[in-house]
């Protein structure tokens, strides 16, 4: 079979999953790996392996087998030693091993952010134990953002308005931790008046920014997110500066998800992420070229040409609130045919094999003449599937 790259994709979930799509329409060839079968992604590549990424020898000899001419990350947990160990030899890592080391923990990417490039950041900590939190709370002030320096979509994290909650705090953090790092960032609380994702593309020709995508949290997770967020033209170059400082400053080629606070007058960074962000599945519908499709060209090394908004829109989480094995999705008729002639609805249902609460298993995707129409256009299709649970 004659295949333009051969992709070893570490991660397999809904992320991944538009990935591979974008890869394969490429005629790419793609390995997807997870730590449980039948993740989303696999369901869509060509070949799959099951092993925890935190396995050092399982990555390995996954690398060693497969020999791919890309190694995809596409989670933060991973053994980055070997992902550096394989890029010496020559493999191609994206963006950069050194890219997946410093992102897998917010205290590297935010010591690489405020203090090697000198970018506005909230105050911060880290601390070990709870006496060290307490210590680090001095320093910032209540109320603070207490969250692990290692997890994934926000878990662990807990905004704490009074030194009662520090323990319980805590104890949150440790329990969502992935990895072996018991460790936690502690942050001042930035009273933020919006906080964006600002699609950040580094390519062999250059940086280019998709529109800022706005978005709503809960539990440390993304709900929804919109897409543009009006930003004054200084406010915006600032964002871009800092991400383009960034970005260089990790190298490689690909899409990165860097997170910034939106104050009145100031942007403040706030995290990084170097793949495709899960606040922007929004432009599933939004863009001429999704993330995905960016992403894919960018490792490629294909041409990416103007980056065009198709109008207001925006994505909403499909939830599920609790735990099973035996389930099946019903509604999804109901929720598209709420879409219009001007106002297109989509839904993508990621195939997740299990539920768990809270747990993303889908998203709503809506567009209108506003965001604010399109917001509650996608809560609307959102509401609209329903994860039926079987005894």
């Amino acid at each position: 079979m004659v295949f333009t790259a051969k992709i070893l994709l570490l991660g397999s979930g809904e992320l991944g999953k538009e990935f591979v799509i974008s890869a394969k329409r490429y005629g790419c060839h793609v390995v997807a790996c997870d730590s449980y079968t039948n993740a989303p992604a696999m369901q869509v590549a060509d070949e799959a392996e099951v092993f925890s990424m935190l396995d050092a020898n399982a990555l390995r000899q996954a690398i060693e087998k497969h020999k791919p001419d890309l190694i995809v990350p596409e989670i933060e947990a991973i053994r980055t030693e070997v992902l550096q160990e394989f890029e010496d030899k020559g493999f191609i890592v994206v963006p950069s091993a050194r890219a997946a080391s410093l992102t897998m923990n917010r205290d590297r990417i935010r010591e690489l952010a405020a203090a090697e490039l000198g970018l506005r950041t909230s105050k911060y900590r880290y601390a070990e134990s709870l006496d060290e939190v307490r210590a680090a709370v001095e320093h910032t002030g209540l109320p603070c953002v207490i969250k692990p320096v290692m997890s994934s979509s926000g878990k662990g994290q807990s905004t704490v308005r009074s030194v009662d909650e520090l323990a319980r705090a805590w104890d949150y953090a440790v329990a969502n931790m992935r990895g072996d790092r018991k460790k936690v960032i502690v942050e001042e609380f930035i009273s933020f008046e919006y906080e964006i994702t600002l699609l950040t593309i580094r390519t062999r020709e250059g940086v280019s920014y998709c529109e800022p995508i706005g978005h709503r949290q809960e539990r440390g997770d993304y709900q929804e997110s919109w897409q543009p967020t009006p930003m004054t033209q200084k406010l915006l170059a600032e964002a871009q500066e800092m991400a383009r400082k960034v970005v260089d400053n990790l190298g490689g080629y690909g899409i990165f998800g860097v997170e910034f606070f939106v104050t009145k007058d100031e942007v403040v960074f706030s995290e990084l992420s170097p793949r495709p962000h899960d606040t922007g599945l929004v432009t599933l519908l939004s863009q001429n070229l999704s993330e995905f499709d960016l992403h894919a060209r960018a490792v490629l090394g294909l041409p990416i040409p103007h980056i065009r908004l198709n109008g207001p829109t925006a994505s909403a989480v499909i939830l599920a609130d609790r735990e099973a094995e035996r389930f099946s999705i019903e509604g999804l008729r109901d929720a598209l045919a709420l879409g219009t002639e001007e106002n297109e609805i989509e839904v993508r249902i990621f195939g997740k094999p299990t539920t768990r609460k809270y747990r993303r298993m889908g998203v709503a995707l809506a567009s209108a003449k506003t965001v604010e129409d399109a917001r509650e256009r996608a809560r609307q299709a959102a509401a609209q599937i329903r994860i039926k649970y079987e005894e």
